[in-house]
């Protein structure tokens, strides 16, 4: 079975230098790239599945988010928002230096695609007009298909609140065992999934710690989530992601938990209202976000992606 090669790029924030850590997948010199970005306290480990899947077509670039798995933590907290998520994607995009750009993001990762297409916009835009295009050169990369894993330009408040009463808040299990038993009673809305799948799952961001098991994460990410229960910044992101999901031209996967407290059935039926280039399946029994794991999702990935 085929294991990811870790890799390591060095990425700037206003504090310095940060090390942002990604795993990949396929043949090195493949053009094709397939993107696929975590969600807020989760890790590229995710996409295990979908990238096995997918690796014989693509390379599968799967990055651990700043603050989370094997990156570095940033000095200033403040810094875990999406521009700067924005603009260590551009450092790793130049590094890979893709042919063709695919992106998977679940959650936090597909509003980081949104606001990462929003600056390819601005660029392209500039270009049209004769502006000014002192923007990266990356940029001007357009994406070619997008999938959305339980995720739009508008995110329901009671899911923030749900999300911020956990995020940042310590835990620790005196053996991985405990831990997967909670994962299957607190993490139940990424939908049902065997034994061998909750392990999987759990692994990716519960790890062997001095004083037992514990979060493979920086609990200051907790901080920056804050500031999106603020209702007038909560309102002007949202606009800025409508208007660069409505400027999407390429194919888009809306992939919704049926039971999906972040993404609600409204807002979808906006999205595809919209947008025409979308289309969207729902997964039985899974609320935010649909884990990715079961073969019956890898298959829809797959099949979206090939088509």
């Amino acid at each position: 079975m085929e294991s990811p090669r870790l890799n390591f790029i060095n990425c700037m924030s206003p504090a310095g230098i940060h090390r942002m850590a990604y795993r990949e997948w396929g043949d090195p010199d493949n053009g094709q790239i397939l993107l696929c970005v975590h969600g807020l306290s989760r890790n590229g480990q995710d996409f295990d599945e979908v990238a096995r899947a997918m690796s014989r077509e693509y390379r599968v670039v799967c990055p651990d988010i700043a603050g989370r798995g094997a990156s570095d933590f940033l000095v200033n907290p403040a810094s875990y928002v999406v521009p700067q998520y924005v603009s260590d994607i551009m450092t790793l995009l130049a590094r890979l230096q893709p042919t063709t750009l695919d992106w998977l993001g679940t959650s936090m990762g597909g509003l980081i695609a949104l606001a990462f297409a929003a600056v390819v916009g601005a660029k392209q835009k500039a270009i049209a007009t004769g502006g000014n295009t002192n923007l990266p050169a990356t940029t001007g990369l357009s994406l070619r298909k997008l999938i959305l894993n339980d995720v739009g330009p508008a995110i329901e408040p009671a899911s923030i609140a749900r999300i911020a009463g956990y995020v940042g808040v310590p835990m620790q299990f005196d053996s991985f065992e405990d831990a997967v038993t909670h994962m299957k009673t607190n993490a139940a809305s990424f939908g049902p999934m065997n034994d061998a799948q909750w392990e999987a799952f759990t692994r990716a961001v519960i790890i062997r710690k001095a004083q037992g098991w514990g979060q493979h994460y920086d609990l200051a990410i907790a901080q920056a989530f804050a500031g999106l229960q603020d209702e007038n910044m909560l309102k002007a992101g949202e606009a800025m992601l409508w208007r660069a999901f409505e400027a999407l031209t390429c194919p888009i996967l809306l992939i919704r938990g049926e039971r999906s407290d972040l993404l609600s059935s409204d807002t979808a039926r906006q999205m595809q209202a919209r947008n025409s280039h979308l289309t969207m399946i729902e997964v039985p029994g899974a609320g935010h976000a649909p884990s990715l794991l079961p073969e019956s999702q890898v298959q829809a990935v797959r099949q979206f992606l090939l088509a």
